[in-house]
């Protein structure tokens, strides 16, 4: 549970926990508590059963990003970042890496070009577009009940009859518990015997109504995709990069923010000609 004193609240709530700390999660459970005090995020169960409880502190800063390496999940295999060392502090006198990275692992983001032909690019997106309010949807009681779920028009008349009107130009961010599973590729990918995915996302329906009614920046999701794992026609990304807007995909710590009053600042490396990006993404208030 968030803290409720000061910026004290990184302390309650640490930067996101990447694979590396993950493993020893999945050695012992893959969705219980031990796992989710592992890699520091709340199960689906458990922040369903605590959201009532959860108070937040007048001023916070959460990292949002997931530390990027070779055993992060993956939306395809063989699509994991690759690195190696190229020069060593002994002999060379200085260590750097090599890394050999798709634009979409990891926390990214999706540049409107990366679904709509023609649409901007990574590089052409403005700094001003890239910090922004942010509001949290939680949908971590349903998550856990099924993997398939949406954020759904009635999420969102929910969620602005508890917490107001969402602001014009917000990232709406999607949080669903999903992060208690990145320690195992297959849970986090939703895996089932036939291949197909199965994670939560945004309903298209949800996205045309946010976009239409409350014009909003963007979506973010705790998962690999603003569209749900079985989708085949990608609706929420056609949607929402068609309306000129961007995605942002593998958000950790949604569960260490308030619902409303935040702001985003999205880090997006501006690679020339990108789809989108990985990007260095947190949230103050």
């Amino acid at each position: 549970m968030c803290t409720e004193h000061g910026l004290h609240l990184l302390q309650d709530c640490p930067p996101a926990e990447g694979p590396s700390l993950s493993r020893r999660a999945a050695l012992v459970a893959t969705a219980t508590a031990a796992s989710a005090v592992l890699v520091g995020v709340a199960t689906p169960a458990q922040a369903a059963a605590s959201a009532p409880a959860r108070r937040w502190s007048r001023h916070g800063l959460v990292d949002l990003t997931y530390p990027l390496g070779p055993e992060f999940p993956a939306f395809a295999p063989g699509e994991e970042a690759r690195r190696r060392t190229v020069v060593q502090i002994e002999p060379d006198g200085y260590y750097m890496q090599e890394w050999t990275l798709i634009e979409h692992t990891g926390t990214h983001v999706d540049a409107p070009g990366h679904f709509a032909k023609g649409g901007r690019l990574a590089d052409r997106i403005a700094v001003a577009e890239l910090i922004t309010p942010a509001v949290v949807i939680d949908i971590a009681a349903k998550a856990a009940r099924n993997p398939d779920a949406l954020v759904t028009v009635d999420d969102v008349r929910a969620f602005e009859r508890r917490h107001g009107t969402i602001p014009t130009n917000a990232a709406v961010l999607m949080y669903s518990g999903w992060g208690a599973k990145v320690g195992s590729v297959d849970a986090y990918r939703g895996t089932d015997a036939a291949g197909m995915l199965h994670f939560p996302g945004f309903d298209p329906e949800a996205a045309t109504w946010l976009l239409r009614h409350r014009r909003i920046r963007s979506l973010g999701v705790d998962t690999l995709s603003i569209d749900r794992g079985e989708s085949e026609t990608f609706d929420t990304h056609l949607i929402v990069n068609g309306a000129d807007r961007y995605g942002i995909e593998n958000l950790a710590n949604l569960h260490c923010i308030p619902p409303t009053g935040a702001t985003i600042t999205v880090g997006l490396i501006p690679f020339r000609q990108g789809s989108g990006g990985q990007a260095r993404v947190f949230a103050s208030w």
